[in-house]
């Protein structure tokens, strides 16, 4: 394990940087505290494995450590202060640690992993870097896990339209990728070409096959406001899904590897007065 006081490696990254609206006011007051200690601990396991200087073995270490710290297997440690903090709040709303474990096995699997052979493969990855968040929000608005296949559905949705979104970085920053290789192969597309100043025809024709695959995934997830029981959840879940559909439009009509493809200010308030207005007047 690493044993430097400093573990954490901040990327600069926050909430402001993320798809979908972390903490936002439509979650109860009570419970934001709680969801901002999740996000920072998820934050900084995520910049560990995605720091581009720190080695594959020293990675792992420090996301040992996290681990362990959020299991209670370590205490006191300095550097994981982040990740005692969000312990305490778990034992406060009776937020079982798996989610946490999740994302720091998705984030080891980051550390040494940068190709995914196909779908399945990535689901398998998503399952664990994105439905855990959907997981903890439901368990800590007391929701029933009923909800977990539509939570699970958007959340790897979002997190396959991140991919997309960061393509071109990843492959430039980490030689990470993580389009299908077997569609990559099929659709005549090469690895290298991720590095060229925009899309190949057989590049775009993988990312349309992901963004097919994103259309399969919202159409479980968009029940999920409708099987909420607390309103400000569904609320907040409706927008996302708004925000998810934006950005899949917009990935289908312009190419992330000639640039990053995101939503303006603007953009995220239509999708949250859409949202709220369709949970509102027309839910589930």
């Amino acid at each position: 394990m690493a044993t430097a006081a400093v573990i954490e490696t901040p990327s600069g990254k926050d909430a402001r940087d993320e798809n979908f609206p972390v903490g936002s006011f439509l979650i109860a007051p009570r419970l934001r505290p709680h969801v901002a200690l999740f996000y920072a601990f998820a934050r900084a396991i995520d910049d560990v494995a995605d720091n581009p200087k720190l080695p594959p073995e020293d990675k792992v270490a420090r996301l040992d450590g996290f681990e362990q710290a959020i299991t209670g297997k370590i205490s006191g440690v300095a550097g994981y202060e982040k990740a005692y903090r969000l312990r305490e709040s778990l034992a406060l709303t009776g937020v079982p640690a798996q989610h946490c474990v999740d994302l720091v096995a998705a984030f080891r699997r980051d550390a040494t992993k940068l190709r995914y052979t196909d779908w399945d493969d990535l689901m398998g990855y998503c399952n664990q870097s994105a439905a855990p968040v959907g997981r903890y929000l439901l368990d800590l608005h007391g929701e029933s896990k009923a909800g977990y296949p539509a939570s699970d559905a958007l959340c790897n949705a979002l997190q396959v339209i991140n991919h997309l979104q960061d393509c071109a970085n990843d492959y430039h920053n980490l030689n990470r990728v993580y389009l299908p290789l077997d569609w990559m192969a099929a659709e005549g597309a090469q690895v290298t070409d991720l590095g060229r100043a925009a899309a190949t025809p057989g590049l775009r024709r993988v990312m349309d096959r992901a963004l097919t695959g994103v259309d399969g995934l919202m159409n479980t997830a968009r029940a999920l406001p409708g099987q909420l029981k607390s309103r400000r959840l569904a609320l907040e879940s409706a927008v996302i899904v708004e925000i998810a559909d934006a950005l899949t439009a917009m990935l289908r009509r312009r190419d992330p590897v000639a640039g990053r493809v995101e939503l303006s200010l603007a953009g995220f308030a239509l999708c949250a007065v859409r949202g709220v207005w369709r949970a509102l007047v027309r839910p589930g």
